[in-house]
């Protein structure tokens, strides 16, 4: 068996997902910004339920574009 192909297939996954979490920390603080009161101070204090599953949503959301635009 060759590793070679192994371990790049490991590297190539590990910086994958450290880009795409990047990119949705990047997207949460810029709809952070764009929003009018604090988000988290308002779902975790306040306990706001609903904003909590619209950003739940968001963060889903992202998530599947970013996988998918890495997927090819």
């Amino acid at each position: 068996m060759n590793y070679d192909y192994f371990f790049k297939g490991i590297a190539a996954s590990v910086i994958y997902s450290l880009i795409g979490i990047v990119i949705l920390l990047l997207a949460y603080l810029l709809i952070e910004k764009l929003t009018p009161e604090k988000s988290w101070q308002e779902i975790v204090k306040n306990h706001n339920v609903a904003l909590a599953i619209v950003f739940a949503s968001f963060i889903l959301g992202i998530s599947i574009i970013i996988a998918a635009s890495i997927h090819g």
